[in-house]
This record gives C-alpha cells, sequence and structure tokens, in this order.
C-alpha cells in the first residue's frame, strides 16, 4: 500500500505540471481528489486491513492528500496570474484616449418652466406657498361661491375619491384647479389677527386633475400656477398691469396680448388673458382654433363672499387672482403642436430642452 501511494502522489503530480488553464485544473482535482480517486479509494479500504496495518495506512494516505490539496493552492495561485497577464496583454487600455463622457440627467420642461414662472413671480414680490393636491368638496367648489348643483361644476369634471355623499355632493376629490390655496392661504394669513389681517400676494403652484378626454390640447393632469393678492385699494388696473408685466417678462416684450370678458363663480368681474399664437404666427392652427389667439391664463378679482370666506371683510378688502397652466405656455414659447408629448416620456422629445 505505501508503494501503491507512492505511485499516486507521483502521478498526480506529474499530471498536474501539464495544468495550463482552470478548466484542466479543476478537472485534475476532480480526478485526484474527488470522491472517486484513487487516494480517497484508499481510505475507503483502511476498514480491510489489520488493527497494526490500519493507523499507519492511514497517516501515509493523509500524507498523500495533503501534498495534493498543497500542490493543487499553489498551480491554482500560477493559473489565475498567468490568466491575468494574458488578460492584460491583449486587453490593454490607451489611457491617452478621451473619456467617455456621462449623460447628465436634466429637469423635466414642465417642471423647468414652473420654476421659471414662480422666478418672475418672486421678482414681483409673490411668495410661493403650495397646498394639498387632495382637497374637500367644501374647498374646490363651495368655499369658492359654487355652491352644490351650481352649473360651473360642470365645467370641470371631477376625479372623486370616495363615493362618501353629504347634501348630494361628494366629500373628497383630486383638486380641479389650485383655487382652493386661495382660501386656505387667506385663512392662514387670516388667523393670525382676525381683526386686522395683513395683506397678501402669493403664488401656488402644483398640479391639477380633470376626468376629461385627452386630446394634442389639453390633458388629464397638468400643472397650474395659482396667482393671489388681497389688500386695501387694489383694483382691476393692479390685475391688468401685473398680468403685462409678468407676461412681458415670461414671452418677450415684442408679444402681443388681450384681455377678454369671460366668467368665473370665484371672481367679479373675469376675464382671459391671451397671446398671439406662436405656432402659426397668429394666421390661425388647429392649436389656437384657427383663432390666432392662444389662452394663457384666467383672471379676475377675488368675489366678496370668497374674500369672507377667507376671513377677510370685502368691504374694506379687494384683491384679484389669476391662474395659467405651465404647459400651456411651453406650447408658446417652443411651437409645440401637442401638448401630450410632455408626458409621452420620449427620450427624442426630452432630450430637446
Amino acid at each position: 500500500m505505501q508503494e501503491n501511494l507512492k505511485e499516486i502522489e507521483k502521478n498526480a503530480l506529474a499530471e498536474l505540471e501539464s495544468v495550463q488553464d482552470e478548466g484542466a485544473l479543476d478537472k485534475w482535482r476532480v480526478t485526484h481528489l474527488g470522491r472517486s480517486s484513487a487516494v480517497m479509494q484508499v481510505f475507503a479500504g483502511l476498514g480491510s486491513l489489520s488493527k497494526e496495518e490500519r493507523p499507519v495506512a492511514g497517516q501515509q494516505a493523509n500524507q498523500v492528500k495533503q501534498a495534493l490539496e498543497k500542490a493543487l493552492a499553489e498551480k491554482t495561485g500560477e493559473v489565475k496570474q498567468a490568466a491575468l497577464q494574458q488578460s492584460l496583454a491583449a486587453e490593454r487600455l490607451d489611457v491617452t484616449l478621451p473619456g467617455r463622457p456621462c449623460r447628465r440627467g436634466r429637469l423635466h420642461p414642465a417642471t423647468a418652466n414652473l420654476r421659471r414662472i414662480l422666478g418672475i413671480l418672486a421678482g414681483m414680490g409673490f411668495q410661493v406657498y403650495t397646498s394639498r393636491d387632495v382637497e374637500s368638496d367644501e374647498y374646490n367648489f363651495q368655499l369658492l361661491n359654487i355652491p352644490p348643483h351650481h352649473p360651473a361644476r360642470e365645467m370641470q369634471d371631477t376625479f372623486y375619491i370616495d363615493s362618501h355623499v353629504e347634501d348630494g355632493t361628494y366629500a373628497t376629490v383630486l383638486r380641479t384647479h389650485t383655487s382652493p390655496g386661495q382660501i386656505r392661504a387667506m385663512r392662514e394669513f387670516s388667523s393670525a389677527n382676525p381683526q386686522n389681517p395683513p395683506p397678501i400676494r402669493v403664488a401656488l403652484p402644483g398640479m391639477v386633475y380633470r376626468f376629461e378626454q385627452i386630446t394634442f390640447r389639453s390633458e388629464m393632469q397638468f400643472y397650474q400656477v395659482e396667482g393671489l393678492a388681497v389688500g386695501e385699494t387694489i383694483t382691476f388696473g393692479d390685475l391688468k398691469g401685473t398680468l403685462l408685466e409678468f407676461a412681458r417678462r415670461m414671452f418677450g416684450r415684442e408679444a402681443r396680448f388681450r384681455f377678454r370678458a369671460d366668467h368665473f363663480p370665484f371672481t367679479e368681474p373675469s376675464a382671459e388673458m391671451d397671446v398671439e399664437c406662436y405656432v402659426c404666427g397668429g394666421k390661425g392652427c388647429p392649436v389656437c382654433k384657427k383663432s390666432g389667439w392662444l389662452e394663457i391664463l384666467g383672471c379676475g378679482m377675488v368675489h366678496p363672499a370668497v374674500l369672507e370666506n377667507g376671513g377677510y371683510d370685502p368691504r374694506r378688502f379687494s384683491g384679484f387672482a389669476f391662474g395659467m397652466g405651465t404647459e400651456r405656455q411651453l406650447m408658446l414659447r417652443y411651437k409645440i403642436n401637442d401638448i401630450r408629448h410632455f408626458w409621452g416620456n420620449d427620450i427624442r422629445f426630452l432630450e430637446q430642452f
């Protein structure tokens, strides 16, 4: 058995010398150290030896096994080092080549335009004020002079959050406009000093939601910015001057604008502001409905009932409010003819900004 073990060790080490890669090395390990290897068969046959021979044979077999394992470890290191050197020689890196530029992320165009609008309004003295997306029917409609069953509710198709009904109205909705923020802002400012509330000049940005058909000029969700100014002796002239200055900063001094009379339940009198269509240059196109003008915002003097609901005495205070959509303005500035591009997540479109 001693001679047999020496022969096993000699043959295994000689075969190991010719191994050059990891695949052959693993095959050698299975052949000479696996369960069916010659040295493991020696361990399996120890039970057939006498009591005196068994310890000696076991010790010798263990020495051979340890020698093979040591040789395997050394050879493994040599093979891996050789593979590394070969890889470095075959896959050289030219450090003089220019690096690959990393593609930097950008703001979404709607977000960038929202910040631009707020930056202009902040420069005109407006404080940014945020309010919630989920509103009660009371704040979204009733406190804005739109009671239950008012015809104006049909102007804005609403997403209802729950089916709990109180007095014929849904209790919770996704806000259809940022106007509920007017009430929340006025109540927050007036609560500190109800007898003599301070003047207000705030801009209220946020996403609004309307359950309506998606077309090339209307979306079911979009950003809106609400403006509100409340104080003593505020007039419609203040409203018009503020909006004209905003529009000139936004679209340029050469752009043409107009005001049209309109109606909103929470303002009186009310108006809409148009800018000459940048897509067609005022000649008429599908985006501007062949009129040559595109509405950019609605506005008006805050209704006395809304002022009172916000905690301001309408006999002493007056104010104006306006609301605008950011995507519509982007369509004007960049001559985009389909509002759906903004939320289509097409990289080819977004990378242009």
